[in-house]
């Protein structure tokens, strides 16, 4: 299916953040589509959290838009926030609670009823892989265990959006490999996904388009398979794309 037969769901349009004469970010456009997963490839504080955050609404824009299914997060943040679910990185938890407790606490303020709060608790548990774990305390529980509380709570009012800010971030090969299973269930439910990530690996393990960002812009957009045509290997890529590129010696 071609970009112009699909409903584009996360949208930059010029996004710029200013603090004072510091830029975060400058005129960041790109669409991600209906069905998409896409990682959001990047150093550290080249600007992907900022970028989330202004896309999720939870910081406006010095200039540009940010639309989640058609919605300005600025103009019409509730109605985009009711097709998107956030992870942020490090996302608040509370860790007296249990994740199940957790859980129905977000599906209570959600306003589900209790069918469909029974339903969609079950339904994340499975997805997250969180069984062994739902009635223990979340502070007991291991950081990978954590990650997959927080996304189990933002996919728990079934969104047409994910955006997961450094989902692998500090985990073990095997947490790694069950975020990676939820990512795979996620594209065979159509979800469109844009996941931030400076782990090079992340990258042709979860997605099939990469958008690199460095200082604040947007350095490519495309296939991952067209990042590496010479098959120079992706370290080699990315260090040129970040202006790190180091000269031979010889």
């Amino acid at each position: 299916m071609s970009d112009q037969t699909r409903l584009p769901m996360i949208e930059a349009d010029g996004l710029s953040k200013f603090y004072g004469i510091f830029a975060a970010i400058q005129e960041v456009s790109f669409k991600v589509f209906e069905g998409e997963v896409v990682a959001f490839l990047g150093p550290n504080g080249a600007g992907k959290s900022t970028t989330m955050k202004l896309l999720t609404g939870y910081v406006s824009p010095s200039a540009g838009h940010a639309r989640i299914a058609g919605h300005d997060m600025v103009d019409n943040r509730l109605a985009g926030s009711a097709r998107l679910g956030y992870l942020p990185e490090n996302g608040p938890l509370y860790p007296d609670m249990t994740p199940v407790s957790l859980l129905d606490f977000f599906a209570e303020a959600r306003g589900m009823t209790r069918r469909v709060k029974e339903a969609r608790i079950s339904a994340v548990v499975e997805l997250c892989a969180l069984g062994s774990v739902i009635h223990k305390p979340i502070s007991k529980l291991s950081k990978g265990y954590r990650q997959r509380v927080g996304m189990a709570q933002a996919l728990l009012h079934e969104p047409d959006v994910l955006i997961l800010d450094e989902p692998t971030v500090g985990l073990d090969p095997n947490q790694i490999r069950e975020v990676r299973r939820a990512m795979e269930r996620l594209r065979e439910m159509h979800k469109t996904v844009l996941l931030s990530t400076h782990i090079l690996q992340e990258v042709t393990a979860m997605a099939s388009r990469v958008i690199l960002i460095n200082e604040g812009r947007i350095k490519y957009d495309g296939a991952v398979a067209d990042l590496d045509p010479k098959q120079e290997g992706l370290d080699t890529i990315f260090a040129r794309l970040t202006g790190h590129e180091v000269a031979e010696v010889g």
